[in-house]
């Protein structure tokens, strides 16, 4: 018997890194999952963006548990894709019970205008979010038996990066957003029994962080040494110990945790 039996979780961002590990992870206890992703290039997005064929693994890793799985490519700054998406979803595997909107862009590419970077890093980043949630809310709250919400923030989202640059300052404030978004909804769907909380990672050894090449992140952005420096040795984190923190907040072992920031970063916001 797993944790989840009978779930079902609604996971952007799940063709690869901490999306995917998500996915595994609570399919691993027995959660159905509907999987979401864009799979297409961003401009803004300084490294290669998953592809169709990362969806597909998703789905592979996840059926290779003994999991159900609909997997749809959808861009979150689309709300009625998205929407299509969720619909479609829940209409094979049933009412979602836990969501997590990770899906999210690193700092942009200094070779796209400002403009373009603030917009796009925000839209995915903020909107996305927010997106999310509205698609999901709504059955959670009508169909009256709780569940947990669990958006990917950052510790960018708890600290200044103090880097100067249009993606850098748009992937602070969006990641300041979502804390915000997660506290408003935190409170309107208490009452719902419906937990909202937030996770903040340090770095993860994901394709977003060079697929753990620090070194050469360091070089390309020296400023960011101080932001990226954990308190324990460690360059990063890796995707499971995320997903152990959206399995507990999502489990009833985390049935009165609310509004909170779970931070899994190695000590790096002690340390600051």
């Amino acid at each position: 018997m797993g944790k989840f039996d009978g779930k079902v979780a609604f996971i952007t961002g799940a063709a690869r890194g901490q999306g995917r590990s998500h996915a595994v992870r609570l399919a691993a206890e027995g959660a159905s999952i509907i999987a979401i992703d864009i799979c297409a290039p961003i401009e803004s997005a300084s490294y290669g963006t998953a592809t169709p064929a990362d969806l597909d693994q998703t789905v592979k890793e996840v059926e290779a548990l003994g999991g159900r799985i609909v997997a749809r490519q959808a861009d979150v700054r689309d709300v009625t894709a998205l929407r299509q998406a969720f619909d479609e979803g829940t209409a094979a595997l049933g009412p979602v019970d836990i969501v997590v909107a990770n899906a999210g862009i690193g700092a942009g590419g200094s070779s796209v205008p400002d403009e373009r970077q603030w917009d796009e890093v925000v839209a995915v980043n903020m909107t996305g979010v927010w997106n999310t949630g509205r698609v999901a809310i709504p059955s959670m709250v009508e169909r009256g038996q709780g569940g947990s919400i669990i958006l990917t923030s950052s510790t960018g989202g708890l600290v200044g990066v103090g880097i100067p640059a249009a993606g850098f300052l748009a992937y602070t404030a969006a990641k300041h957003g979502v804390i915000g978004l997660m506290r408003s909804w935190a409170n309107y769907l208490a009452p719902h029994f419906i937990r909202v909380n937030s996770i903040a990672p340090t770095a993860v050894r994901t394709p977003m962080a060079a697929d753990g090449d620090i070194k050469a992140i360091m070089e390309r952005n020296p400023a960011l040494a101080n932001a990226l420096t954990n308190a324990m040795p460690v360059d990063l984190v890796e995707p499971i110990d995320i997903s152990n923190a959206v399995l507990w907040l999502a489990s009833d072992e985390a049935r009165y945790v609310t509004g909170t920031v779970v931070p899994v970063d190695a000590g790096l916001l002690n340390k600051r």
